[in-house]
């Protein structure tokens, strides 16, 4: 069975790493774009099973990002999942509208993150 693939947005190359470290450690290929514009570049070219977002990025933010991925009949109902330091309930009611599918604050607990993955995408 082919492994699940994950798709990470976000604009800060450490968070990225980290990212990249625990998905690959739990058996996820893992696909990078720095900011939304880079996200949805890399999903027309390889796809993703779940997306796991930033929203503070540079370019294209990550509710933008979202709302793009919904818009597209292929990625209107994949596991988008925002990983961000925002914690309001604004906020988190505006990814909601844009169509997240979870809210992750940041710092992520790894153990946490693979078990909310699992969660999204059996």
């Amino acid at each position: 069975m082919m492994p699940k693939k994950i798709l990470t947005v976000d604009d800060s190359k450490t968070m990225r790493d980290m990212l990249l470290v625990t998905l690959k450690k739990a058996g996820y290929d893992v696909v990078q774009a720095e900011d939304g514009k880079d996200g949805l570049e890399k999903l027309q070219d390889s796809g993703a099973d779940v997306i796991i977002t930033d929203i503070n990025m540079p370019v294209m933010d990550g509710f933008t990002f979202i709302r793009e991925c919904r818009a597209q009949a292929a990625y209107a109902s994949t596991p988008i999942l925002t990983l961000t330091t925002e914690s309001s309930d604004a906020k988190k009611a505006e990814g909601r509208a844009a169509g997240a599918t979870g809210w992750i604050v940041k710092p992520f607990n790894p153990e946490g993150l693979i078990r909310v993955v699992e969660k999204v995408c059996p």
